[in-house]
């Protein structure tokens, strides 16, 4: 009897312990990203959102193109990643194109959650679409300030692009259809952060850009108009699946706290002082955490 009297407020303790939410064991989560600068920006900015919370982090940042990190999410190897409002209207759930970001945003939430069991967050604030880019010296002896002004040398002009964009529906194949037969001289598939250099040192004529990219206006960088309205939005926002949202709900509110307070501007700065000056995706991303008091 005097053995039971010892063990058992011990065992109520304990057991008081392992009911309660609060003290229960926290999910660990593991974050994915794409292989491109700003992606790994993100990347780490979800990360050092969730550590700071007091979530542990697995870190799966650069893992790879759209359709490897969204198998990854879907298939429980990611919990959370960035995603693009137009990346996933057209590439992943192959919708026709809108071009109210408001719709983009309400179609893409809902059908993630109706097919793959995820979750669309609040937009950062940025849009990231695609923008087709050319040296200042041919904007000016072109005269081109907008894509359909490309027509008459398109044939004549290299075009470079990433791997994805040379074959996804979204990108040249359909970019040239829209704009009634775009036909360039040859198309060059690059890494990302590459195609930047091969316009400044004239080993391609006219890139596939995107717009958030701090190197265009490094670079004194033209970027055309797009007349005919062939991109959709692309405001970058954190998709989660939703088995981390049970378990753990605050996730929603820390990675939130940027939400719509990150502009096109910015995010090209801190794109720059990556892919410009070199500088660690992980350290520029916690000093603008740490400057806007979203991380300790």
């Amino acid at each position: 009897m005097r053995f039971l009297r010892a063990v058992c407020p011990v065992l109520a303790l304990t057991l008081l312990l392992a009911a309660s939410p609060a003290l229960a064991q926290r999910p660990s989560v593991t974050v994915g990203s794409k292989a491109f600068t700003e992606q790994l920006l993100v990347g780490h900015m979800l990360a050092l959102l969730l550590e700071d919370a007091g979530l542990k982090v697995n870190n799966k940042i650069g893992l790879g193109g759209t359709a490897l990190v969204h198998q990854a999410l879907v298939g429980g190897e990611v919990d959370v990643y960035v995603e693009y409002t137009g990346t996933g209207l057209i590439t992943i759930l192959k919708e026709p194109v809108q071009e109210d970001p408001g719709k983009v945003y309400d179609t893409v939430q809902r059908l993630y959650k109706e097919r793959f069991k995820t979750t669309w967050l609040k937009p950062w604030g940025f849009n990231n679409t695609y923008a087709l880019v050319i040296r200042k010296e041919d904007a000016d002896r072109l005269r081109a300030a907008k894509i359909s002004d490309l027509a008459a040398s398109a044939n004549s002009m290299v075009f470079g692009a990433t791997q994805e964009f040379v074959v996804r529906p979204d990108g040249l194949p359909g970019l040239a259809k829209h704009y009634g037969g775009l036909t360039f001289k040859e198309s060059k598939s690059m890494a990302p952060d590459l195609i930047y250099d091969a316009l400044k040192n004239k080993q391609v004529d006219v890139i596939s850009g995107f717009a958030t990219e701090g190197r265009i206006p490094a670079n004194n960088f033209v970027v055309l108009g797009d007349d005919k309205k062939y991109f959709p939005p692309y405001f970058a926002a954190p998709v989660v699946r939703d088995e981390l949202l049970a378990k753990a709900p605050e996730v929603a509110e820390v990675l939130n706290r940027p939400a719509g307070k990150v502009d096109d501007g910015t995010m090209a700065r801190l794109n720059y002082e990556v892919a410009g000056k070199k500088r660690s995706p992980e350290e520029v991303a916690r000093e603008f955490l740490k400057g806007k008091g979203w991380i300790r």
